[in-house]
């Protein structure tokens, strides 16, 4: 009982509930032992997706796809817990529950994480796996590079294995990240002896060797994937005994596969055909999310280096239309750089608004009276991204200021971005981890790794990390307050919306989850019998 009333007092202090299997009845449903879910195994579910994924490394993975076949595959340390919100099936990511390290235990500093795992847990391969295993998969998102920027984040000192069954994870400081973000695919836990095997970390991309429900039994991503489900699964069996994957990149065809009955469900419907596909077959589960979509100026590149000219900017977006016309009420506004469903969100000292007068009066502060010429790059794949660029250069002009669309395809897209060059753009963005420290620590600190426009302010740096170690849940967004307000008075991004994340599957399908991560668990699903 004494560890467990460590276990506690360290879920006062950090906000986060953790749930260690000798305390709580069942850890989330992928990690219940024994027993099936509802349904046959025999099942089969076809799901449409826009995109084919980029590696089936759990380090390397950054997109839906890739991270969703790494979820499929792999288990981690421990797991997020589900809730029932409005008869709907949610996330709960304040509770931390077991997945393969049945308890843990924190010390009095928060810097010593004591981990046990289960005895029970193999890889596909039939190797059993121990601590050893965890010390060297932690080792390799350390090395990785996309990875190892979440391993800073969480503070990760070192990992070093006790013994065969007991992992010790030190941290730099009390982090109340920590725990929230070992849950995520990238911090799977993977068989390297047989990555060894295989001539190294490179066969990860297009190969796995996890320990999760269910097996990649084929990948294309130009085309599908197949899965079936791992039949020596040490948790709970997947009710689907098989899951394929069409990867379509036309948001028009996955319609009219879903219409069809082609797939059993579909993902990145247009938001102006979501309304007429409701009905007896098909449901689309719509609700909202912390995916948000802003447009982003680049602080280092005139004229968007001064405030007042990215200021204007924000003044001189047609908020309401992008939502009502383009979104067909599938998004609402977005008032932060922190989505409104995050924790610590405000939007208090938020001003901006469609105001063309304003705009303009900013733009005469700012020394360009007559406006300006700018470059825009429009990645591909996102309708609403480009009518949202269409709307508001329209609007840009009314105020002197000329809007040079560049279309460019997605893959150059992503690499223009990571090169910090592009001057201006719309982007999206979901964080997989739902607390605004992992958040703006990504996007808005000079440090972070997918902060392409530069911004940087020497006080939103500071207070970041001091919230980084900041035990106390408001005092940390107390700090995370004056973030927001000093990043919505610099303006370095003009906020959109925030998407709903909507899933349209045939009506006999059940069990789908949202996750702040909006990725589908297979383990989850099942048909009506």
């Amino acid at each position: 009982m004494k560890k467990m009333r460590m276990i506690a007092a360290v879920a006062l202090a950090t906000g986060v509930m953790l749930v260690a299997a000798g305390c709580a009845g069942n850890a989330n449903a992928n990690a219940n032992k024994g027993g099936t879910a509802t349904g046959s195994a025999n099942q089969a579910l076809t799901i449409a997706y826009s995109e084919g994924g980029k590696t089936l490394d759990p380090a390397e993975a950054n997109d839906g796809t890739s991270d969703t076949l790494v979820l499929a595959a792999y288990d981690q340390l421990v797991t997020y817990g589900t809730k029932t919100v409005n008869g709907k099936q949610v996330s709960d990511t304040a509770t931390i529950k077991p997945m393969i390290a049945e308890k843990w235990e924190a010390d009095a500093t928060s810097t010593t994480y004591t981990f046990t795992l289960r005895k029970d847990v193999t890889f596909q391969d039939g190797k059993k796996l121990t601590a050893k295993d965890v010390v060297r998969s932690y080792d390799h998102i350390k090395a990785s590079a996309s990875a190892s920027f979440l391993y800073k984040m969480a503070g990760i000192a070192t990992v070093t294995a006790k013994d065969d069954s007991t992992v010790v994870i030190t941290l730099t400081a009390p982090n109340h990240l920590f725990l929230q973000i070992i849950p995520m695919y990238s911090f799977s836990i993977i068989d390297m002896d047989q990555v060894d095997k295989n001539g190294g970390a490179t066969w990860l991309a297009t190969n796995t060797a996890g320990s999760g429900p269910y097996k990649i039994d084929s990948y294309d991503p130009a085309n599908a994937a197949k899965l079936s489900a791992t039949t020596s699964y040490w948790g709970r069996k997947p009710a689907v005994g098989t899951v394929n994957m069409k990867f379509v990149g036309d948001a028009s065809n996955r319609l009219q596969l879903i219409q069809k009955g082609s797939v059993d469900m579909a993902l990145e419907i247009a938001p102006k055909d979501l309304r007429g596909l409701n009905g007896k077959d098909v449901v689309v589960d719509s609700r909202p999310s912390n995916k948000i979509l802003f447009f982003a100026m680049n602080n280092k590149i005139a004229p968007f280096d001064n405030p007042k000219v990215r200021q204007a900017i924000t003044y001189a977006i047609p908020y309401s239309k992008l939502t009502s016309d383009v979104m067909q009420g599938q998004a609402s506004p977005m008032r932060s750089s922190v989505a409104s469903s995050t924790p610590g969100f405000t939007d208090k000292n938020y001003a901006a608004k469609y105001d063309l007068t304003k705009a303009k009066q900013l733009l005469a502060e700012a020394g360009y009276p007559n406006g300006f010429s700018f470059d825009f790059t429009l990645g591909s794949g996102f309708p609403d991204w480009n009518d949202d660029a269409v709307l508001i250069q329209a609007e840009l002009a009314k105020i002197g200021v000329t809007m040079n669309i560049h279309n460019m395809a997605r893959a150059q897209f992503l690499e223009a971005l990571a090169g910090k060059n592009v001057q201006s753009y719309i982007s999206r963005w979901t964080s997989f981890v739902n607390d605004p420290g992992y958040h703006l620590g990504l996007l808005m600190t000079s440090s972070g790794s997918s902060n392409y426009m530069n911004y940087s302010n020497p006080s939103v740096d500071s207070e970041w990390k001091q919230a980084a170690t900041e035990p106390d849940a408001a005092k940390r967004n107390a700090l995370y307050a004056k973030m927001q307000d000093q990043i919505d008075a610099d303006s370095p991004w003009g906020y959109l919306y925030e998407y709903n994340i909507a899933v349209a599957e045939r009506s006999d399908v059940q069990g789908y989850t949202s996750y702040p991560d909006g990725l589908i668990r297979f383990f989850q699903l099942s048909k009506k019998s």
